[in-house]
Parts: structure tokens; sequence; C-alpha cells
């Protein structure tokens, strides 16, 4: 059984040219922050462009049990009534966070330096992640942590009655790591510095600073020293939303492997610590341009223009991951109609995720007629050509909306169908994903219907 009740087996197959405008959500990673600051704030926080997706719906109930006023207005547009910083409620109920892995994470963070108690769950994929990696660093507030073992979910905090700064070293690149600590350091006195070795994406660094915290980076022999001032008052502010680059991938790698497509994509965030697999795919020969780039919200965008492309394997950059971390999946569906070898070395975080990335995407291309090698670093793809891909099989998508994207991808152009056994994680983050793909023209159906 999926964690979002019952399975739902999709299949894809060959399609037309994809044509039109592709509208993706907006970014899940802002989303879920937009919400987090704006409790945390003093005054309304209005946002626009709300990706209203399972995974950021479950954040905004998380939200209004701490104690802010959470209102949907209309389509993407909600409102925020913060109870400023340190000024979270006990909640009532156990925080169910469903799959998402950045809105418990993001959370523990956020409540750990108020004197108060909050139990968390999630989904049967969520409660298989660690958590210790969060729980670690927040223990040194002072904040107490206990879950099943391994440091998994169900998981009480007891936020820390008199919280201390920290200085913490990350010893991942992670991004909802150093965002845990910097919201926990929001209600400890002075300054809380977090050091990354590798540059993860910075939103929560963005928007902190756009709700009034004091937050510096400097890069050092150490890394990037994030420097955060502890107990500010942070200010409601209009946070719009730009489109969300890991959902755009999507539609942009099906474009490229489908013979005579070309589609638009309109205000893709290119935040440079997301924008990684837009790099990639155009260092493989990708008919990808960006146009009308532009700020907004405080993220650059761009609307991107894609066409069908023959397309050449590379070794891509291992330094590259923290910024595309996502899209490795559909980036090997893409290298699977490439010519020639695609290595991905750098990508152990991948095993940590909604699943275990390597392990599911490399299963599941077998299944459909590609060679793979995998370590528990790399993957290596190689490659079948534009026209040489099997398929015909199904994939085990271990309740991860990627993986399920990634393989109704692959069936858009596969000589034979492709299936997922359940497709139903895609609400999480791309809700409007099957109705968006028809639009285009792709084949997905569901063995429901």
């Amino acid at each position: 059984m999926s964690g979002h009740g019952t399975p739902i087996k999709m299949t894809s197959r060959a399609c037309g040219p994809l044509k039109g405008t592709a509208e993706v959500p907006g970014d899940k990673s802002i989303s879920h922050r937009a919400l987090i600051l704006g409790a945390l704030s003093v005054g309304e926080t209005k946002i626009t462009g709300l990706l209203e997706g399972e995974d950021v719906l479950d954040t905004a109930k998380a939200m209004r049990a701490f104690g802010a006023e959470v209102t949907q207005h209309g389509p993407g547009s909600w409102s925020v009534h913060g109870v400023g910083v340190g000024g979270f409620a006990e909640p009532e109920d156990v925080i169910d966070c469903g799959n998402s892995g950045t809105g418990v994470r993001l959370i523990m963070g956020a409540m750990a330096t108020s004197p108060i108690v909050a139990t968390f769950t999630g989904d049967g994929s969520l409660r298989k992640r660690p958590m210790g990696r969060v729980t670690d660093p927040i223990r040194l507030f002072g904040a107490q942590a206990f879950g099943r073992h391994g440091g998994r979910l169900p998981m009480t905090i007891l936020g820390a009655p008199s919280p201390a700064p920290v200085r913490y070293a990350t010893p991942m690149a992670s991004a909802q790591v150093k965002s845990a600590v910097l919201l926990a350091g929001l209600n400890a006195p002075g300054q809380t510095v977090v050091i990354e070795k590798t540059p993860t994406r910075d939103h929560t660094e963005r928007m902190l600073r756009g709700f009034g915290a004091e937050i510096t980076t400097e890069v050092t022999e150490q890394g990037h020293v994030i420097t955060l001032q502890g107990q500010p008052e942070l200010k409601a502010q209009e946070v719009a939303v730009p489109r969300d680059p890991s959902s755009a991938a999507f539609p942009v790698c099906a474009a490229l492997i489908v013979p005579g497509s070309e589609i638009v994509v309109p205000g893709v965030s290119q935040n440079p610590t997301r924008n990684g697999i837009f790099i990639t795919l155009r260092e493989m020969g990708a008919d990808l341009t960006f146009e009308n780039e532009r700020e907004e919200g405080g993220e650059p965008v761009a609307d991107l223009r894609v066409r069908y492309s023959k397309l050449h394997g590379i070794d891509v950059p291992a330094e590259r991951a923290s910024a595309q971390i996502d899209e490795y999946p559909v980036l090997s569906v893409v290298a699977a109609f490439a010519e020639g070898v695609t290595r991905m070395p750098g990508v152990h975080e991948l095993r940590v995720k909604e699943s275990d990335r390597i392990d599911a995407m490399a299963r599941g291309l077998e299944a459909n007629g590609i060679k793979i090698e995998e370590d528990e670093d790399t993957l290596i793809v190689y490659g079948c050509g534009p026209e040489g891909v099997p398929g015909g099989g199904t994939a085990v998508t271990h309740l991860d909306h990627r993986i399920a994207m990634s393989f109704m991808v692959l069936g858009m152009a596969a000589q034979q169908p492709v299936s997922v056994d359940d497709g139903s994680p895609i609400a999480t983050s791309f809700p409007i994903f099957e109705d968006l793909m028809a639009g285009l023209g792709a084949e997905i159906v569901r063995a429901d219907r």
C-alpha cells in the first residue's frame, strides 16, 4: 500500500512531438520556507505562486498547529499571520509531515529553540529517512530528541528552554540541515554559525535576509561560513514564489528526447544553487535557451525554450551534485537516450532521499533494457541512442514522486510503454503533472481509468 492511499499504476507510451507552454508549479523549497518564516514573523505575510502539493500543504497545517493563522485565498494565493520568533505554541496533536523530508527537518529546527514539545511523523517513506542529521545539531542548542531506532520517525522534540547559539560544520552537503540550524538559531541569543564545505541551495539565507534577519555569508578556507544574529524581529513580507526548477526538469527533459518537440517553460528559478540540471543538459548537447531573464521575489528567473536534441554522454562534475541533486533521476533517463556513456559521481546523498534513488533508478532502467553500473556514490548509464531505448518494463517507485515522474518521461520516447507500480506520490510535489504533460501531447494513463 502507498502512504498516499491505494497504489495507482501508471503507464506512459511513445507520443508525437511535445508542443506548447508548460506552466509548472511554484518552487517547493521556497514554498516551505515562505510558510515557516511567515509563521515566525510579526504581521501578515502574503504569498503568491505557492505550490499546493501535499508536501507544502502539510507544512501549512503544521504552522497552524504551532499557532500561526494560515489562510488560502485562491489558487497559489495564501496569507500567514505570524507569531514572531520564539512565539510558537505547543501543538495539541502529532505533526504529520506526510512525505516531506524538507518540511519535517525545517520545522524541527524552527521549534527546537522554543520551550515546547512536539511529536513528528510521516508516511512510510518518510519514517525510513534519517533524522539524526538534524537532531544532532539541534541538541547543541539544548533541545532533546527521542525517536525510533536509527533516529527515525516518529520523533518527539523537547525544545530548549534556554537555547545557546552554536557553531556547526555540516558533515554533508544538505540545505535541509543548514536551514534547520539557521532556523533554530533565530531564537538563540548571539550568533549562530553554519560552515559548509560545499555550498547548497541558499533559499533560506535569501529569505531570512528578506524578512529582516541579519545574516552574512563569507567564503573562507573552511568553506562557506554563514553567520546569523539571533533573536531578530522578522517582519512580514510579500513573497512571489518562482516556478520550481526541479518540476521544470520533467517537461524539459521530455521535450529533449521526444523527436520534433519544442516547448516553453516560463518563469523558472535560475538560482545558481539550483540550476545545475540545465547546465548539464546543455553540456550534453541540449538545444535549451534562457529568455526574458529577470528577478522575481529575490530570485533570478528565466523562460526556458527547449527543442528536441540529439544528446551525447558526459562525465558530470561531482561538485555540481548539490546544485542538481533532485534532478539525477530524470537526468539518468535523458542519459539513456544519449549516445555514449554518462557518469554521475558524487551522488551518495541520493541514497537517503524519499527512496534510495540510485538503486531505484538503476533497477528501473535495467527493467527497461538499459545497461547501468552503480556504486555507493556513482551512477553510470550506457546510452542507447535517441531511438534505442527498449522500454517495456515496470519500475518500482518506493513511494518516491521523482522516480515515478522520471519513468513516465522514459516511456514518452521508448520503443515499448513504460509503467510504474505506484504514481500516487506525484501529488506530493507536482499535482498537475499528468494534466500538464497531456496538454503538451504526452500519453500517460492510469490503470484505474
